[in-house]
């Protein structure tokens, strides 16, 4: 997974300085805004409030992260494309290897020079964040914006026979029979669709 890149500032707030800690279990608790997400540019997040637990397990070779993150992010309904929240829920363990050698992070192993003191969780935490999102994200039934789904509304089969009822009318008065050509193309079109 290629690494994401964000604002120094906003992925100073997700480190963790391990260096001169001894090895043993420590708990740790971010929080996470709206700041995240503009600093990644996301296009399919547009804020949030999330916390973050971290259990960490250091040892002399590598750091055991136990990851969890509860909260909720605004995203733009499927439905109405009005914003609604989403609520998050992620479990996930990280693991980071302290070695000269240098791996490539994919996820679930982020490689560390000894040399350095901090880890940063920061893309971690956003693309668990992304990760835990539902396929479908829309507002519970019947919270969408009423206006919006009346512009996306499928015409009834009733509707539609008073309205081909009409055409049929109008093109025995003289009114352009291509019109009635459409609507009968966009019926067939329909039945197809419902097959």
């Amino acid at each position: 997974m290629p690494a994401i890149y964000c604002d120094m500032e906003v992925s100073g707030r997700y480190t963790i300085a391990h260096k001169g800690l001894k090895n043993s279990a420590y708990d740790f608790s971010f929080e996470v805004g709206d700041e995240l997400f503009v600093a990644y540019e996301s296009n399919e997040i547009r804020g949030g409030k999330c916390d973050v637990e971290v259990k960490m397990l250091k040892n002399e070779s590598q750091l055991d992260f136990d990851v969890e993150i509860s909260g909720e992010v605004v995203c733009e309904c499927d439905r109405c494309l009005e914003d609604c929240l989403i609520p998050i829920e992620y479990q996930g363990h990280l693991i980071v290897r302290i070695s000269d050698e240098e791996g490539e992070y994919d996820g679930e192993v982020m490689w560390l020079n000894p040399a350095e003191t901090e880890v940063d969780l920061t893309q971690y935490i956003y693309e668990s964040i992304v990760l835990s999102l539902p396929y479908q994200r829309v507002h519970p039934e019947g919270e969408c914006n009423p206006d919006m789904m009346a512009r996306f509304r499928m015409v009834s089969n009733a509707e539609f026979e008073a309205l081909e009822a009409e055409a049929e009318q109008q093109t025995s008065r003289g009114i352009d029979e291509g019109d009635f050509n459409k609507l009968a193309a966009l019926k067939a079109q329909m039945e197809k669709a419902g097959e």
